[in-house]
């Protein structure tokens, strides 16, 4: 394999492991549907979570940073119509 192939190997596995460490999750709810982020914020404050630092939207989820009712640093993502959970990303220790 030369030089061009292997650096283009490389990036590949990158970006893939990348997309994969961050999450692949998706929602496919109309925008009208969505409930107010600071809905959730409460939502996950009253189920014990003891901080929420920031929500965002990411591929049509919420895309929540915080600690969770455990106190461990959290990056989960939700449906904005219903605050399902759709995922997390796992945090390093």
């Amino acid at each position: 394999m030369n030089g061009h192939h292997m650096a283009a190997a490389l990036a590949a596995l990158t970006f893939c492991a990348g997309a994969a460490a961050h999450g692949d999750f998706r929602c496919d709810v109309p925008k009208a549907e969505w409930q107010p982020q600071t809905a959730l914020q409460r939502k996950l404050e009253a189920d014990g979570w003891k901080k929420v630092r920031q929500v965002k939207t990411e591929n049509g989820c919420y895309e929540v940073y915080g600690f969770d009712e455990k106190n461990r640093r959290a990056e989960k993502f939700f449906n904005p119509k219903t605050f399902e959970l759709v995922g997390e990303v796992q945090q390093k220790n």
